[in-house]
């Protein structure tokens, strides 16, 4: 221990150098200085000044715990073992209130020179894990001095995180409360490094560049966000963009997070831009990239989509208000292109509305592709699975489906590309790829299987000449890496978290050393409630007779009795061709503004997925192109069989807004039916030569049981006159 000792006699000076203690003149007129002064370099308060012990000189002069961290392998071994064996580490983390590292420093006895690497390590692990401990569930102020690469989470601003800043701190806490996310079966689950711009900061760049006069009018799209990167940043911003960069060398994403992005019953997933820009060494490339992305955020409040959005939900354009995410793409980089991408990307739900054999709903439900997370929310082939029952993958059970049903393309970011010319479009520097193109390349390992055509079978290895199938068979069969039981802690944690049904998103990258505590990293990426509608449906509804019913599926997804539609607006089976499907949309986006005016809902019902950005799947329609359908209804037709998708944006609207989603396939074992030859002898209110209106006197009874998955449409009571 450090001793002072204070006396007016001077002769004990030499008595108290003996045993290394610090001697103090009481008769000295700088008394209280030389206290202080003996207290701050001998107690651990001032800095910690690593001393050479051969002659007491200054070697270097740590002044925090970042400091430490940094230069601790510069500390010559004789000085380390100087100042661990007098416990001079312990005591200046004390005294900073810094008590379980230095409780475990104080307990480590440091008895020979040569352990001086190993006391290295120790040390730098300690305060690694002391970083990630105290920074997680904390929304700490950026500083620009202290944000690095063990700083978790931080904002700029004063004002709202929004929607999905506040769901990822909710999610920082929850991780915050399990330990076992550090060490999850060799893995770890964690949120990505993640800045927010605050809503103030929103506030401030309208306000100082007068954005609103041209933001609030009828301006084309492309008009709007000319103005907005035209506009400059608020001044105070700028600085802390380029020290973001000293900590975050990857890409990086730039998320909205509005204030009604989210919540509980105006959820506005999908609405608004995100964009990924790729890094650069160069700070000045890298300011104008985020920048313009940061500007185009903000611009994409007040696109068309957005204010159409708006009024359907009832809300006010110019009280939203605006925050930004700032994250680290999840992701590895391939060096031979430069394509850059996650190893997986996926979304589950806590209610699976598609349960198959013994999976019941409240087991849940995830989509997972190789690859950027668009190709889920634009609709591609993921492979479907209940994260409680991970073997049991419809997708997989036969060789026909495997080949036809799984994912053939995926998305990258390719780090050679530069956000130049700024579009609306905020995918414009994504990149498809071909799985086939990355056959036998450690990026798929793990993930794919190869079919062998010579003898039609599937080898579960990314070995050898063969079609690479994607079938994460080495993962969710051999558990070579813990992603369902993930999922599944991630969907039971964050609904009890919640006290609700919830939908997450994640990505991950998967290590490909041998060590099997290094098996990779799981990034819980954001977590949304399900509203959970608790109506009651009678079990008359759903018996009734095949003479009464319109329509019948034994996949819906929602749950409640309706009894207030009288409109159904179907697209003609008989005149469909997929080539119409752009046609198709536009159509309906004009049809769907007429029953917006009257605010009427009406029953949707047509082949393929809805919502599909590939047309050849399905009509590619945006929500709010459909947003006064009630209860939309996706079929198959003799030549047209798409398998259903789940887990976008849409879906999350359409679930959050209590919309009704049936799939029907006729020509399954109880698929369902549409009646349209029913619809078709009753005069059409519209009808053109892709779609028809049906409107009724009185209102169609629809009940959805959503834990037993089935929906039906039943007739009114009161039926137009037939046509002749």
């Amino acid at each position: 221990l450090p001793i002072i000792i204070e006396s007016s006699d001077i002769t004990n000076r030499d008595k108290v150098k003996s045993f290394d203690g610090v001697f103090i003149d009481k008769n000295s007129k700088k008394l209280s200085v030389d206290l202080g002064e003996a207290i701050m370099n001998n107690f651990g308060f001032g800095d910690f000044v690593i001393k050479n012990p051969a002659d007491g000189s200054e070697i270097l002069r740590i002044t925090s715990l970042k400091d430490l961290q940094k230069h601790i392998y510069e500390i010559p071994a004789d000085s380390l073992f100087f100042h661990a064996s007098h416990n001079d580490i312990s005591r200046w983390l004390y005294s900073r209130a810094m008590f379980p590292i230095a409780e475990v420093m104080k307990q480590h006895r440091f008895l020979n020179i040569d352990e001086a690497p190993a006391v290295r390590d120790l040390v730098f692990e300690l305060i690694v894990k002391y970083r990630r401990m105290k920074n997680r569930g904390v929304v700490a102020v950026f500083k620009r001095g202290r944000f690095d690469s063990y700083s978790n989470f931080a904002r700029i601003g004063q004002g709202s995180l929004g929607g999905k800043g506040r769901g990822l701190a909710f999610i920082d806490s929850i991780i915050k409360k399990n330990p076992v996310c550090d060490n999850f079966d060799g893995a770890t689950i964690s949120i990505p490094r993640t800045v927010v711009l605050c809503t103030d900061i929103f506030d401030q760049f309208m306000a100082e560049n007068d954005l609103y006069a041209v933001a609030l009018s009828e301006a084309a799209d492309e008009v709007i966000l000319h103005h907005f990167l035209e506009a400059k940043l608020p001044e105070s911003l700028i600085a802390d963009l380029f020290a973001l960069f000293e900590s975050i060398r990857t890409p990086l994403a730039v998320r909205s997070s509005s204030l009604l992005e989210d919540s509980h019953y105006q959820p506005f997933a999908g609405i608004y831009a995100t964009y990924m820009i790729p890094h650069d060494d160069d700070p000045e490339i890298m300011f104008r990239m985020l920048s313009d992305a940061i500007k185009g955020v903000y611009a994409s409040v007040f696109y068309a989509d957005s204010k159409a959005y708006m009024n359907a939900t009832r809300n006010v354009i110019d009280q939203e208000k605006m925050a930004i995410i700032i994250q680290e793409v999840v992701g590895q980089l391939n060096p031979e292109n430069g394509d850059y991408f996650p190893s997986f990307s996926g979304v589950g739900r806590s209610l699976n509305y598609y349960p198959i054999n013994d999976e019941k709903a409240q087991d849940g439900v995830a989509q997972v592709a190789v690859g950027l997370g668009k190709y889920i929310v634009d609709g591609g082939l993921a492979l479907r699975f209940s994260p409680k029952h991970p073997r049991n993958i419809l997708q997989t059970s036969t060789l026909d489906l495997a080949l036809k049903q799984t994912q053939t393309t995926f998305c990258v970011l390719n780090q050679q590309d530069r956000l130049i010319n700024f579009s609306k479009k905020d995918d414009f520097n994504i990149r498809n790829r071909n799985i086939q193109d990355y056959a036998g390349k450690t990026a798929l390992d793990r993930l794919v299987s190869t079919y062998n055509a010579a003898d039609e079978m599937l080898y579960d290895n990314n070995i050898g000449v063969g079609r690479r199938v994607v079938t994460f068979a080495n993962i969710l069969r051999d558990n070579a890496f813990p992603l369902a039981e993930a999922i599944d802690f991630m969907l039971t944690q964050g609904q009890s978290a919640m006290r609700r049904p919830i939908e997450i998103e994640f990505a991950g990258t998967i290590s490909h050393n041998t060590d099997p505590t290094e098996k990779g990293h799981i990034y819980w990426l954001q977590i949304r409630p399900i509203i959970d509608r608790n109506n009651m449906v009678e079990n008359s509804m759903l018996d009734a007779p095949a003479e009464n019913i319109i329509v019948k599926s034994s996949s819906a997804l929602g749950h409640g009795t309706i009894d207030s539609i009288q409109h159904i607006v179907y697209v003609r089976p008989q005149n469909f061709s997929s080539l119409n499907n752009e046609m198709i949309a536009a159509e309906l986006e004009k049809i769907n503004a007429k029953f917006a005016q009257t605010e009427t809902n009406y029953i949707l019902i047509g082949p393929g997925r809805w919502g599909s950005s590939d047309s050849a799947l399905g009509i590619p329609v945006k929500w709010p192109a459909i947003a006064q359908a009630r209860i939309i209804v996706e079929t198959a037709l003799d030549n047209y069989r798409i398998e259903p998708s789940q887990g976008t944006h849409f879906f999350q609207n359409l679930t959050s807004f209590g919309v009704g989603y049936f799939t029907v396939n006729p020509f399954a074992d109880d698929g369902g039916f549409v009646n349209t030859e029913w619809l078709d002898s009753l005069p059409a209110e519209y009808q053109s030569e892709n779609i028809r209106v049906v409107s009724f006197k009185s209102p169609l009874r629809v009940g959805i049981d959503g834990r037993k998955s089935i929906g039906v449409v039943l007739k009114p009571e009161q039926i137009p006159d037939q046509v002749n």
